[in-house]
Order: structure tokens, then C-alpha cells, then sequence
């Protein structure tokens, strides 16, 4: 059963480092970003270094031990030249010797010839490290400078995250202007200044509306006047009529003949004056 208190441990290390993250200057892990990758190209290259060393190293030994092999395969002919000539002079002795010389001679140029071959197995193994390792080392500096080039990018992504955040801000404390309540809001202002005038254009249109109703009303109460005007004299001069109607009836009664028949009569003697 897993321990609990390692368990809440580590989760709150891994929170811990969550907050870290979320807090932490991305300038400054750019750097570290930076510093981190240059010193993993600078181990690769000093790896390499040393790879390519170890062959340069074989290479020096190689040449030791060539050179070696001739000068023993020299020496190793000479003394058998010596033996064969001291033989030949009829010296046992000294012929013995240079045999013992070239025996001792051919020992060691054995030896350096195992350890030439070996050298030379060794050299070939570390040529093809040092090949293999000079390749890592340009794709680490590849890599690295890529990643500064990508470093460059951040960085004026990150300066232009920041212009970008400090035009929002300041447009937040634009909008916020005024947001104390004992302070007018440029917004309340605004609000307030066209209610007014609202309100303004509205007793206006009200005003402007009454006064056209009262000229109406005026108007009207004019025509009115003209009409019972017109109207008294209509009836005036219908009364006038009516009045000398009268006259003319009682006249004609008084005379006994009334006035329908006179103008029957009238009517009768055109009508003779026209037949003859």
C-alpha cells in the first residue's frame, strides 16, 4: 500500500512547481532555456573532443610503433648480417652473439607487431567513433542554432505578448475611468446629458403640437364668427324681404284686388299685346 504521506508529498512538490511555472517570468526561462541548451551542445562537443582525441592518440602510437617495427626489423638484419659474417670468418663465438642479438631483437619486434595490430584494430574503432561523434557535434550546433533562432522569435513574440497587454490594460483603465461612485463616469454623463435633451425635444414636440392645436382652435373659432356673421346677414336681408312682401300684400288687399290676380292680369295682356 503506498504511503500517504509520500503520495501528498509529491503532489504537493508537483503543485508547487505547476505554480512556479505558471509565475515565472518567460524571459528568464527562455535563458535558462538558452543556458540548458548550450551547455548540453558544449557536453556533446567536449565528448566528441575527447573521442576525437582518443584517435589522435592511437594515430601518435601508431607511428611510435611503425617506426619501431622498422628500426627493430633493422636492427634484427643487422645482427643477422653480423652472425652470418662472424660464421663466415669462422668466429663461433660472435656469430652466437649476434643470433642471441637477433633472437632478442625478433622477441620485441613480435611484440610490437601484436601491439601494432592491435593499435591499428583500436584506431580503426576509434576513427569511426570519431566520425560518429563529429557528426553528433554538428547536429548539436545545428540544433543550437536553430533554438537561438527560435529564441529571437520568442523573444519578440514575447515583447509583442506584452505591448499587446499593457494596450489592453491601458484600455481597461480607459473604460474603468471615473469608476468611483463619488466620481461622475464618462458613461453616466452621456446618459444624463441626452435624457435632458431628449426630454428637451419632447416638451418641444408637446409645445410645438398645443400651439398648432390652439391656432386650429383659433382658426376655427374664426370661421365660426365669419359664418354666424354671414348668417345674421343672410337673415337680415331675408327679414328685409320678408318685411316688404308684407307691404306689398296689405297694399293689394287694401286696393281689393290682390296681387296674384294683377299679375295674372299683367301676364294676360302681354300675351294679347303679343297675339296682335
Amino acid at each position: 500500500m503506498a504511503n500517504p504521506f509520500s503520495k501528498g508529498w509529491k503532489y504537493l512538490m508537483q503543485s508547487f512547481d505547476s505554480k512556479i511555472d505558471e509565475n515565472a517570468d518567460p524571459r528568464v526561462q527562455i535563458q535558462q532555456a538558452v543556458a540548458a541548451a548550450k551547455q548540453n551542445h558544449q557536453e556533446v562537443t567536449q565528448h566528441a573532443a575527447a573521442i576525437i582525441g582518443n584517435r589522435n592518440q592511437l594515430e601518435m602510437k601508431l607511428d611510435r610503433l611503425i617506426k619501431s617495427q622498422e628500426d627493430l626489423q633493422a636492427k634484427t638484419r643487422t645482427a643477422l648480417q653480423a652472425a652470418d659474417k662472424a660464421a663466415s670468418e669462422g668466429d663461433a663465438e660472435k656469430a652466437q652473439q649476434y643470433n642471441s642479438t637477433a633472437e632478442v631483437l625478433a622477441s620485441q619486434l613480435v611484440a610490437v607487431e601484436q601491439e601494432l595490430e592491435q593499435t591499428r584494430q583500436a584506431h580503426a574503432a576509434a576513427a569511426q567513433a570519431a566520425k560518429e561523434a563529429q557528426a553528433q557535434q554538428q547536429q548539436s550546433e545545428a540544433r543550437l542554432q536553430e533554438q537561438l533562432q527560435q529564441v529571437s522569435q520568442l523573444e519578440s513574440q514575447l515583447n509583442q505578448a506584452k505591448m499587446q497587454e499593457q494596450t489592453a490594460q491601458t484600455m481597461d483603465t480607459i473604460q474603468q475611468f471615473g469608476g468611483n461612485d463619488n466620481v461622475p463616469t464618462l458613461d453616466g454623463v452621456r446618459d444624463k446629458i441626452e435624457r435632458r435633451y431628449a426630454n428637451a425635444l419632447g416638451a418641444q414636440e408637446l409645445a410645438k403640437t398645443s400651439m398648432n392645436d390652439r391656432m386650429a382652435e383659433i382658426e376655427a373659432a374664426g370661421t365660426d364668427i365669419a359664418a354666424s356673421n354671414r348668417l345674421a346677414e343672410i337673415r337680415a336681408s331675408m327679414g328685409g324681404e320678408l318685411e316688404s312682401g308684407t307691404g306689398a300684400g296689405d297694399r293689394a288687399l287694401e286696393q281689393g284686388a290682390p296681387a296674384e290676380e294683377d299679375t295674372t292680369t299683367t301676364g294676360e295682356d302681354g300675351a294679347e299685346n303679343a297675339e296682335k
